[in-house]
């Protein structure tokens, strides 16, 4: 009988009877939240998951978990990287590459949300910088470790109903800066490299595919107070209600890393190509009408001719070309 899952569905439900025994896996953040119960949950069923992390002794005290829950060929490993820097990235994509070991599952899960208006390192609005340009460079530049059959899983977010991208200004160098439409087009983002980067190497049997994990109270959330992050729910809800969608629902870590678990191990290839994920599901096309935060992507995520010029601009700005 096939198994039917949903919005409450978590991890280990997932991987239930699923032996990924010898897998390899990067991971980007695995020092907090969502990052640590996907490695968890992976080598736990035999995946041995390399974490990629800012700060290796937080991610070392964080992810004991890891290690006590995994079986058989199954581990950890960290190594350093921040994303707000593309000397650090480059870094860790060269000592990455020197190893040479091949990896089957590549998930791009670090991630910045709704901070000030600030830049990175290399003079990038931060959360453009982190969430996509950080991501963009490092699994570029792995892309030869990725074997047929890999997958690439972006972490996105229904934050990107916020906003699309804004290929004029990325920095916020000509337009107002607002937290949330910043975050809007970082997430965006992550969806349209991952319809570029299925589109230039499902040829060579690797797949790429973007999720929304939910809305899960973990470290993202820490540039709002409780009294902000209500308004925010509250503001979601009064849309989603008009909208006829259901209200708002925080989901717990287990249930959030579930979609990324779910697109990068058990979903099938073609269907998870190129397209955006959610409730252990691929998501369906939503036009501007519908509750802003419900379920549903937006076409702009999706457009072909949009992530072509993401890919663009976004070599422009690293000053590397893939």
């Amino acid at each position: 009988m096939s198994k039917i899952w949903g919005a409450t569905t978590t991890t280990d439900q997932v991987l239930d009877g699923v032996d990924i025994s010898g897998k390899r896996v990067l991971i980007t953040g695995v020092s907090a939240g969502l990052g640590v119960e996907t490695a968890r949950s992976l080598a736990s069923h035999g995946a041995h998951v390399v974490g990629a992390v800012r700060n290796i002794a937080k991610a070392k005290g964080a992810t004991q978990s890891v290690l006590a829950d995994a079986k058989g060929s199954g581990g950890l490993e960290l190594i350093e990287l921040d994303l707000t820097s593309l000397a650090s990235v480059r870094r860790c994509a060269d000592q990455l590459l020197a190893k040479g070991e091949q990896f089957d599952l590549v998930i791009a899960n670090a991630g910045i949300m709704a901070c000030p208006f600030g830049k990175t390192v290399d003079g990038f609005e931060m959360q453009f910088g982190t969430n996509h340009l950080g991501h963009f460079v490092l699994v570029n530049r792995i892309a030869s470790l990725m074997k047929s059959g890999s997958r690439l899983v972006n972490l996105s977010s229904a934050g990107h109903r916020y906003s699309d991208v804004n290929l004029d200004d990325p920095n916020f160098e000509h337009t107002p800066y607002t937290e949330f439409e910043a975050y809007g087009r970082s997430k965006t983002a992550n969806i349209l490299f991952a319809v570029e980067f299925d589109r230039r190497h499902q040829q060579h049997g690797i797949r790429a595919t973007a999720v929304h994990p939910g809305g899960i109270r973990t470290e993202l959330t820490r540039h709002m107070d409780e009294a902000a992050l209500q308004k925010r729910v509250d503001e979601v809800n009064v849309q989603n209600k008009a909208a006829g969608q259901p209200l708002f629902q925080w989901k717990t870590v287990e249930q959030g890393a579930a979609t990324t678990v779910w697109a990068a191990v058990v979903a099938d290839a073609d269907a998870v190509g190129g397209r955006y994920c959610e409730d252990c599901h691929v998501a369906e096309v939503v036009r501007q009408e519908s509750g802003l935060m419900s379920a549903g992507v937006r076409p702009y995520a999706l457009d072909a001719e949009r992530a072509k010029a993401l890919w663009a601009i976004s070599e422009e700005m690293v000053g590397e070309r893939f």
